[in-house]
């Protein structure tokens, strides 16, 4: 097997050159990197799928073992980074199971490097299903659809350096650092990179959800507080700056806008202000309160779950839950918008009597804006965790959608 190794790192292009360059100790290094036992794959490697260091757990990203994860994590790609890192992976052609191509053979090294693809695989041109199945797991890593093709996420994910990965980890390190061990028995967690959601109870996660999260220009804002109430049909008051930035110019280039969706405008004096007093090519409107009806189309549609804090923002259902299956989740003004959201509820509210599911459901079709109060209130994190290792050989990767990590080749999003 050792021999083998060195065949495959004598191949490796700019890897070889790099490794000839070092020590023995160093090429015992990548050796090691290679062949390690917790690279992802079980000794008898599965061609039809990624059977060793599963990508999903239980375990949430706010736990001691992701401290631990993450600390090997990083001493794993101090090694690769100091024996040359991978090769860039050219993104000139659409690889795919089926396809035989030269830059096939640079993928399955750059593959096999990151402990995606075991070396058992072989080097050839053919992507076959030792690839796709090595691929899918490394998109499901990096939070792309597994599709098992390599398109412009999956390209820029696979060439950003094993150096500028070494620095998003360390980073996140000192993230995850500020705040494990310091969340209560039951929370909510809200990953901003991942767009999406951990609910958790007694070290476990008890259900995940798809999150959309803010625009770079409006961003989802960091902090910790208590779900303390649940508000069931509620009216939207539309912030300030959606009047004026998105509200007014919409009326003004729609008259009937109001109408159809539902919005009143209330004065001062809470009475409502007919749209038709308002010059809109002024910003008279923005010193008004827009507040939509409940109902289908209402910007919550079905709940509001809330919490105190300073940026107003709030967790909800939402009428648009195509936005849900987007790769880019990141449409919102800065509250979270949540998949599956009356299985959260349903868990907040556990604890808070007479509120099982069956009410909620039939509150939801029969009543309007009725406000619940949250027994035991839910702690809450918005926090932005780009990089984590909570599974043991297996690290996960996000877009740095707000440009914290300190590096352009992670804002994947913004560069495809």
């Amino acid at each position: 097997m050792k021999t083998s190794r060195r065949t495959f790192l004598t191949g490796a292009g700019a890897l070889a050159a790099a490794a000839l360059s070092q020590s023995a100790h160093a090429q015992n290094g990548i050796d090691s990197i290679i062949g390690a036992s917790r690279r992802g794959w079980d000794d008898q490697f599965d061609a039809q799928g990624s059977s060793g260091g599963q990508v999903a757990t239980t375990r949430p990203i706010f736990s001691s073992d992701t401290l631990v994860h993450v600390q090997d994590a990083i001493g794993q790609y101090q090694n690769i980074a100091a024996n040359g890192g991978w090769p860039m992976v050219p993104d000139q052609n659409k690889l795919q199971l089926g396809v035989v191509h030269p830059d096939v053979e640079i993928m399955r090294r750059r593959l096999m490097i990151s402990g995606d693809l075991s070396e058992q695989a072989g080097i050839s041109p053919s992507f076959d299903t030792y690839v796709d199945a090595a691929l899918k797991r490394f998109q499901t890593r990096h939070g792309i659809p597994a599709d098992g093709v390599t398109g412009p996420y999956t390209y820029r994910s696979l060439n950003a350096s094993a150096d500028v990965r070494l620095g998003q980890l360390q980073r996140n390190l000192d993230r995850l650092g500020e705040t494990v061990g310091s969340t209560a028995n039951r929370y909510v967690m809200v990953n901003i990179p991942a767009a999406a959601i951990e609910a958790v109870e007694g070290g476990r996660v008890v259900s995940r959800h798809v999150a959309v999260v803010g625009k770079i220009d409006r961003q989802t804002p960091i902090l910790k507080s208590n779900i303390h109430q649940i508000i069931v049909n509620p009216y939207w008051n539309a912030p300030e700056s959606i009047v004026r930035r998105d509200i007014i110019p919409l009326v003004r280039s729609n008259p009937n806008y109001l109408e159809e969706n539902g919005i009143r405008i209330l004065g001062p004096n809470g009475q409502e202000v007919d749209p038709l007093t308002i010059n809109w090519q002024t910003e008279e409107a923005a010193r008004l309160r827009f507040r939509q009806d409940p109902g289908r189309i209402n910007a919550m549609a079905s709940v509001k779950i809330d919490f105190h804090n300073t940026h107003a923002v709030y967790m909800h259902d939402t009428p648009q839950q195509s936005l849900f299956a987007d790769q880019e989740r990141f449409h919102s003004s800065g509250c979270v918008r949540v998949q599956n959201v009356r299985d959260l509820v349903t868990w907040i509210l556990r604890e808070t009597p007479g509120w099982d599911r069956s009410r909620f459901e039939q509150t939801i079709i029969n009543d309007a804006d009725v406000a619940v109060a949250v027994t035991n209130p839910v702690q809450v994190h918005f926090s932005y965790v780009s990089a984590w290792s909570n599974s043991d050989g297996v690290v996960q990767f996000r877009d740095d959608i707000y440009a914290l990590d300190g590096s352009s080749e992670l804002q994947i999003s913004s560069a495809t």
